[in-house]
Order: structure tokens, then C-alpha cells, then sequence
């Protein structure tokens, strides 16, 4: 999730203020504000990959992709964060008139890294599964090429399909194919993940 808390109970209001008005970033989560790390040249890549391959995608479409730079909350806890990668399709609801807020994402992209991959997988995917706007999940390793791609069904359940070089990711529901090697273009991966 970050850095401990730098400081601890602030109300919703006092966490946004005190966001909006700092350098860094800080997800909120019971009160607590968590410093965000910089990231790794893989994860930055792997980053702008998808955003890139998603933004091209989506140009004609009434989609909005979004970077780490948009904020998204998780109404059912009050929790908010920052994920790699953001869609909403339709009309984006923000939390207020900053619009720096967005409420309604359809499909949400995060990049692993050694600090954060158990809180990406546990935790904060338990958060956006609260989400119902939220239908399709995805999660990219930067140690191998491995995208996990988590869909929700219609009776609630999660279906997982763990893509690998030469497949293709499906967003069924907003429309995009994207090849996994894409994602991975000029991307260095350690030795041993290039076996």
C-alpha cells in the first residue's frame, strides 16, 4: 500500500485537502494517508504500455482512459487509491466538482511490484470487487510475461485467466483485444523471466 502513514485520522475532507494541496501522492484508507512510492523503469513502461494500447483502442469510443494520476474511491469503504490504469466507459461520475474523483471505472490495471503485489492481489482487490461499476480486473507482472485478467461473471463470481507471449488480452466489456507482447514491448525483464 505505501509508506506508514504520515499522518493518522483525518476525515475524508481533511485527506482531500490535504491531497489535493501536496506534491505527492497518498491513498487514504480508515483515517490513514500512505505515501505512494516512485516505481521501477519496468513498472513505468509496463505502465504507459497498457494506457497507450487502451487509449489507441478506445480513441473513437465514448471511453476515457485514465492514468495513475487519477484518483478512484471506493465508495462502499471510503477508501481512495490510485490505480496504474483506469477505463470508464459512458458518463464518468467524480465525487465533486474538482473531477479528480472518478467513482464509476469499468476496468481497472495494476502493475505489480515486489512492496505492493500481495496488497494489489488481497486487500485492494477486495476493495474494488465492492465496486459494481468495476467488471474486469487485470494485474501485470514486471518480473515475467504474466497478465492475470480477473472478470466478473454475472452471478457475482470472478472467472481468472492468466495470459502469457504470443495470447491476447480480452476486455470483453468495453470491447478491446490487446496482444500481451504489446504490453511488453521494450520492457527488460530479468534473464531468468525470459526463459
Amino acid at each position: 500500500m505505501g509508506q506508514p502513514p504520515r499522518r493518522t485520522r483525518l476525515s475524508t475532507d481533511e485527506y482531500l485537502a490535504f491531497e489535493r494541496a501536496s506534491e505527492q501522492k497518498h491513498e487514504y484508507a480508515n483515517g490513514e494517508i500512505f505515501a505512494i512510492r516512485g516505481c521501477s523503469r519496468e513498472h513505468s513502461l509496463l505502465a504507459a504500455n497498457i494506457q497507450r494500447e487502451l487509449g489507441n483502442a478506445l480513441l473513437e469510443r465514448a471511453c476515457e482512459v485514465h492514468t495513475s494520476d487519477m484518483r478512484v474511491k471506493i465508495t462502499s469503504t471510503g477508501r481512495y487509491v490510485y490505480p496504474d490504469a483506469s477505463v470508464v466507459c459512458g458518463d464518468p461520475v467524480f465525487e465533486d466538482a474538482e473531477v479528480d474523483t472518478l467513482l464509476n471505472p469499468n476496468v481497472i490495471v495494476e502493475v505489480l511490484s515486489d512492496p505492493s503485489e500481495a496488497y494489489d492481489r488481497g486487500d485492494k482487490f477486495a476493495q474494488y470487487r465492492s465496486v459494481p461499476s468495476i467488471v474486469e480486473y487485470v494485474v501485470v507482472s514486471q518480473k515475467e510475461v504474466r497478465i492475470e485478467h480477473f472478470q466478473r461473471q454475472p452471478d457475482g463470481r470472478w472467472l481468472l485467466s492468466i495470459l502469457g507471449s504470443g495470447m491476447q488480452l480480452e476486455l470483453e466489456s468495453i470491447g478491446v483485444v490487446i496482444d500481451v507482447d504489446r504490453v511488453y514491448r521494450k520492457v527488460p525483464l530479468a534473464p531468468a523471466a525470459n526463459k
